[in-house]
C-alpha cells in the first residue's frame, strides 16, 4: 500500500453537489496534508448581440470592482468557498450594517461550507464601511466580503 491515501468518493460526491448548488467551478477541500480538489470546466457562454446600450455613462465592471474592493487596506476577504449571510438566521436582524463600529473577534457573518455554518470574525476593529456581498451569496476563497477602516 505505501503512503497513499484513500480517496474518500464520498467527499468528492459531496464536493461536486456543492459545485452544482452554489454554480461554482471549483472547490479545495484540506485536512492536514490531504488536499482535495474538485474543479469542472465553466459552461461555454453564448454571446448575443443586441441593439447597444444607452452611450454616454461608463459603468465598472464586477471584475474591476472586486479587484479594487480586494486592493483596498480594510478588505476583509473570505478564508474559504461558500456561500455568505449576513445573518445569523433568515428574518433576524445582521449581524453588522455599514457605519457599525466593530471590535476584533466579533462575528461579522456566516459562510456556509459543506452544511456547516462558520463563523467570520472581523480580524481588526474599526468603522464597517462597506458590505460587499449579498445574502446568501456564493463567495470564493479570497474574495473580498467586506471593507473595515
Amino acid at each position: 500500500m505505501g503512503n497513499k491515501t484513500p480517496i474518500d468518493s464520498e467527499l468528492v460526491r459531496t464536493l461536486a453537489a456543492l459545485l452544482d448548488e452554489t454554480n461554482l467551478t471549483e472547490i479545495e477541500y484540506g485536512v492536514g496534508e490531504m488536499r482535495i480538489r474538485v474543479a469542472r470546466q465553466a459552461a461555454p457562454v453564448a454571446v448575443h448581440h443586441a441593439a447597444p446600450a444607452a452611450v454616454g455613462h461608463a459603468t465598472a465592471t464586477p471584475a474591476q470592482v472586486a479587484a479594487s474592493d480586494a486592493d483596498h487596506p480594510g478588505a476583509v476577504t473570505s478564508p474559504m468557498v461558500g456561500v455568505a449571510y449576513l445573518a445569523p438566521e433568515p428574518g433576524s436582524a445582521k449581524f453588522v450594517n455599514p457605519g457599525d463600529m466593530v471590535s476584533e473577534g466579533q462575528t461579522i457573518m456566516l459562510i456556509e461550507a459543506m452544511k456547516t455554518f462558520n463563523p467570520i470574525r472581523a480580524p481588526r476593529g474599526g468603522k464597517l464601511t462597506r458590505i460587499l456581498v449579498t445574502d446568501g451569496q456564493p463567495v470564493e476563497f479570497g474574495e473580498p466580503l467586506l471593507i473595515i477602516e
